[in-house]
């Protein structure tokens, strides 16, 4: 499935600054950067639930914000203005 993360971590501690770091790190390890506090993953339904499972356990659920957009595939056409900043999950990827 296609989802959509963004996050907004409460950084005026330096615990909330460890947060987000651990935050953005997770998102990394499951998709794609598109923005600073936005991710763009494909997962199975398993990777959803250990992606959010390693969330629930780093956030403090009383000052940060997680939201994950799952899109079907009637909204799988995503439409970017300005410099591109992702790349194609379905074209070919050389690593």
């Amino acid at each position: 499935m296609y989802i959509l993360i963004t996050y907004d971590v409460d950084t005026t501690t330096p615990s909330g600054a460890k947060r987000l770091r651990q935050v953005a790190k997770a998102c990394k390890d499951y998709g794609q950067r598109v923005q600073n506090s936005v991710f763009e993953c494909q997962l199975s339904d398993a990777q959803l639930t250990l992606l959010k499972d390693r969330i629930s356990a780093i956030i403090d659920t009383s000052l940060d914000s997680i939201r994950i957009y799952l899109l079907n595939r009637q909204c799988e056409k995503t439409i970017v203005i300005g410099r591109p900043t992702a790349f194609d999950f379905n074209s070919s990827l050389i690593i």
